[in-house]
């Protein structure tokens, strides 16, 4: 197939004592993303979009939460590792299409460097990667924050 559309999904818990990572940037904030990496939902969305649209297995497969050696591991490293299989097979992210919901902190002040970040490891242009923000509207009570994403890929 020329062209293949993925779909990805990942959602953590916000906790005391962590870091809040998203898009492979650290935001201050009191709370942060509960998982075995640095739980990065954006990554994470991303890396499993990429993997539907090749037909192949989620991150969990390939970097499962019971490897222990794998802990705190950074999702900027599974993201380049997915980036690789993606090159191997032969195709190329044309767009990425994402939405983060959370409630708080407002995300708006990060997006230009998550795209930044994206577009490096991913090598597209900034101006192909759309991130919304959205929120639960109150019923999540901030514990939870979850990324839906989409991507659309080339044969190169």
């Amino acid at each position: 197939m020329k062209i293949r559309i993925g779909f990805g999904f990942d959602s953590h818990p916000l906790r005391k004592k962590r870091r809040l990572i998203i898009g492979g940037v650290e935001i201050p904030f009191q709370y942060g993303l509960s998982g075995h990496s640095d739980a990065d939902i954006l990554f994470h969305a991303l890396a499993d979009a990429i993997l539907s649209a090749l037909g192949d297995y989620d991150i969990g497969y390939y970097f499962p939460p019971t490897n222990k050696e794998i802990k705190g591991l950074s999702s900027s490293f599974i993201l380049k590792e997915i980036y690789q299989k993606l090159k191997k097979a032969g195709y190329q992210v044309k767009n990425i299409a994402a939405v983060i919901i959370i409630d708080k902190p407002k995300l708006l002040p990060y997006l230009s460097q998550m795209k930044k970040n994206i577009s490096e490891i991913l090598k597209i242009k900034k101006e192909a990667i759309g991130i919304s923000c959205k929120t639960f509207e109150g019923f999540n009570n901030n514990k939870t924050a979850s990324c839906f994403c989409t991507v659309l890929l080339e044969k190169r």
